[in-house]
């Protein structure tokens, strides 16, 4: 069994909650786990924990805005960049003293920002996963439209009147809005509780998730839509690892570029997963990400 640590680290006057589990100075480089959004918790990666059975330390903390993290609902939606996460979470590599030595874990809007930092060649990186996640909102958008073309005829009626009459908290809305997740984000039904956790938060507090995303997984319109790393992959200088699910709302088309400009790379599609093989085939994701980091760090 390992044990867990908990605790809060000072960052631009503000608190960013961080959890260890294991022991993070045993010779294994340790995992550092960034949850998705933006705007989501630690919650719903809860799982990659598993791998600290493994002697591996694993790091979950929640971004500046989310979680047990500083909550700041009055700041303007410019507040909130890539640049803000980036600091954030190079301040926790350096509090944690790891920062020559971790591999990172990013899942969905995280595996972006996994992106951002692998980007920069950091010294102390030793291994990337990025999961679920799109190397452009372009791409993503693109492969959100296919998908929301395939719901059935009244649901994408439901959701593109609400989406013109900009009434897109409508109880309406939102039960059609789930029929996509249902199928896309997380095929269990019911929920698994981290799951559900995350998404209550980002309903008590969508202030990040509305500002860089917008009200949906497929209706962005907040300052992240025009994002793309496509051009600055070459520079990742790392072993990574691909993962997405058969039914992903990140789609293939979205994963590709990191295939294609990441040189050797490896990319595992989990067959009965969507957004979330780490809770939809748990023990064969974290097995898969185990792997990978005991070949690799």
């Amino acid at each position: 069994m390992y044990t867990i640590r908990e605790g809060y680290i000072p960052f631009r006057g503000y608190q960013t909650w961080f959890r260890i589990c294991g022991d993070l100075h045993n010779g294994q480089t340790p995992l550092v786990v960034a949850h998705g959004g933006p705007g989501c918790t630690h919650d719903y990666v809860d799982a990659f924990k598993d791998i600290a059975e493994t002697g591996r330390a694993v790091i979950h903390y929640d971004q500046l805005g989310n979680g047990r993290s500083t909550h700041l609902p009055e700041k303007s939606p410019d507040f909130w960049q890539p640049s803000l996460f980036l600091d954030e979470l190079n301040h926790l590599l350096q509090a944690l003293e790891i920062a020559d030595n971790y591999a990172l874990l990013g899942q969905s809007w995280g595996g972006m920002l996994a992106a951002e930092h692998a980007v920069t060649q950091p010294q102390g990186l030793k291994a990337m996963i990025i999961a679920n996640s799109p190397a452009s909102m372009a791409l993503w958008l693109e492969g959100a439209a296919k998908l929301r073309a395939q719901l059935p005829p009244d649901v994408q009626q439901t959701l593109l009147a609400h989406e013109a009459a900009g009434t897109l908290d409508s109880a309406e809305y939102k039960a059609a809005s789930q029929v996509f997740y249902q199928r896309h984000v997380c095929r269990l039904s019911p929920w698994p509780p981290e799951v559900q956790r995350t998404f209550d938060a980002m309903d008590a507090d969508p202030t990040v998730y509305h500002a860089m995303n917008g009200p949906t997984e497929f209706h962005v319109i907040g300052s992240m839509k025009e994002w793309t790393i496509i051009d600055r992959l070459p520079q990742v200088r790392v072993p990574t690892l691909l993962i997405s699910g058969r039914y992903d709302e990140a789609t293939p088309e979205v994963v590709q570029p990191f295939m294609d400009h990441i040189t050797g790379a490896q990319w595992v599609i989990f067959e009965s997963s969507s957004h979330m093989p780490h809770v939809e085939e748990r023990s064969l994701c974290m097995q898969t990400v185990s792997d990978f980091l005991a070949k690799t760090c």
